[in-house]
Parts: structure tokens; C-alpha cells; sequence
């Protein structure tokens, strides 16, 4: 089966080639089609003395397009002069050396030095801490995660969350109230650096 589907797509890209072969023959000589005055012939079957030979017509010499630009105002031709426009209104592109060169001047060179740290995906389960606002501050489980295996800081890749519930809940016949449970989250992996 494989063997017959790889057969099938080699033929569909030949066919595909030639397609794209034959097309621009085609859209270059339009001419050489069936003239409009006589009739075509049919696909059934003719004797020998009724099959004729369609005369060939003469090869046509192609014209080189003209080969200054200024005389072909088009479209492609209008988009190239923006372009050389452009660039004398764009300041001039820099060489990665001469950007972090720029970058350590100006006091960058913290971002550079974290971007040459090596960084290291830890596993492990450290609890978030809430916020102020209430949501689950993950920063500071990431940091501990990143901590507890030896590492400076981290950041939070991966969190989970788990529902802690006071042991009544679990009481048949208590009916559950809204203080009984709360949702803890947790950092379970995390960027160390």
C-alpha cells in the first residue's frame, strides 16, 4: 500500500512539471492553436486519407523586453523607485555585533548576560503563594522550585491546581458550606537559571 501511494505521488509531480513546462510554451505562443475557419478534427476514428497533417506554423522570433527601465512605466517598475526611495528615509541596518556592542553601552548588559546564562527546565511541586488581589503568585514557587535544586531564580512553566478541604466535608450527611474548600495552586516545572 505504501508503495502504491508513493508511485501515485511521484506521478501527480511529473504531471505537475510538465503542466508547468508546457503553460508558459502555450502563454507565449497563442497562435499556434487550431485556426477558428477550420474544423477540428474529431476523436473517433478516420481513415488514413481523410487524417490530415496540420500545417506547422513558423517559428516567431520573441523580442527581448526593452532594457532601460525608464521606458516601461508598469506597476513592478513604480514599486521599484519606492523602494529606492525608501532607502535613504530608513537609517541604515546594523550588524548583530555592533547591536549588542549598543546594547552593553546603554546598560544592557544585564540583558546580556541573562540571554548567556545557561537555562534548565526543572521538575518538582512548590506552592504559589496568593497575592494580594487574590490571585496565585507563581513567581515566588518558581523561585523556591528553581531554589531547592540548587539554581538562583526561575520562571514558572507549568502550574496545577488542587481543591484542600477541611476533613468535615468528607462527613456523611454534611452539607458542604462555602469556607470548607479552597484552591491551592502549585509550580510543577519551571525555568532555572
Amino acid at each position: 500500500m505504501p508503495g502504491s501511494v508513493g508511485r501515485l505521488m511521484k506521478l501527480c509531480r511529473t504531471q505537475l512539471a510538465t503542466a508547468g513546462l508546457v503553460a508558459p510554451m502555450l502563454a507565449f505562443a497563442p497562435e499556434a492553436g487550431w485556426p477558428q475557419g477550420t474544423p477540428q478534427p474529431s476523436l473517433g476514428l478516420q481513415s488514413p486519407a481523410q487524417q490530415s497533417v496540420p500545417a506547422r506554423p513558423e517559428p516567431q522570433q520573441i523580442e527581448p523586453p526593452p532594457s532601460p527601465r525608464d521606458e516601461n512605466p508598469g506597476l513592478i517598475n513604480e514599486i521599484g523607485k519606492l523602494f529606492e526611495k525608501s532607502k535613504s528615509l530608513l537609517p541604515p541596518l546594523k550588524s548583530p555585533a555592533e547591536t549588542t556592542d549598543d546594547a552593553a553601552n546603554k546598560g544592557g548588559g544585564d540583558a546580556l548576560s541573562n540571554l548567556a546564562r545557561p537555562s534548565i527546565m526543572v521538575s518538582g511541586r512548590a506552592a504559589c503563594l496568593v497575592a494580594a488581589n487574590g490571585a496565585p503568585d507563581c513567581k515566588a514557587g518558581a523561585d523556591r522550585l528553581c531554589q531547592s535544586k540548587g539554581y538562583k531564580e526561575g520562571k514558572s512553566l507549568d502550574t496545577d491546581a488542587a481543591e484542600k478541604c477541611s476533613p468535615k466535608v468528607y462527613v456523611p450527611g454534611y452539607k458542604r458550606q462555602p469556607g470548607d474548600c479552597k484552591t491551592e495552586n502549585y509550580v510543577t516545572r519551571a525555568l532555572c537559571q
